[in-house]
């Protein structure tokens, strides 16, 4: 065996949970301890960081759209159907969706 040891072997030999180790490990590489960061772990945070902003562009486009289909209704029930209608086949045809 080289002077490597496993995973298992570590955390019995310093009395921690292997869910320790790898969180400190992720840490690592991410660059948390003072080090440089590998690529692997700042590719990692730029995803983490760009699906997040995804998420919350998708929330905020949702929204928008239910805002302008419930002010589309209601200017159609006001009876000024005749600006409403060319948009809101716009929104049905894809144009908003």
């Amino acid at each position: 065996m080289s002077g490597e040891s496993r995973p298992a072997q570590l955390c019995r030999r310093h009395n921690i949970t292997s869910s320790v180790l790898y969180h400190w490990k992720k840490q690592y590489r991410r660059g948390r301890f003072n080090n440089e960061p590998t690529e692997e772990g700042a590719f990692r945070d730029r995803i983490e960081k760009l699906e997040r902003l995804v998420g919350k562009l998708t929330l905020e486009n949702e929204f928008l759209k239910k805002g302008l289909q419930h002010s589309l209704s209601q200017s159609q029930r006001n009876g000024k159907s005749s600006t409403g209608s060319s948009i809101s086949s716009g929104i049905s045809a894809g144009g908003v969706d």
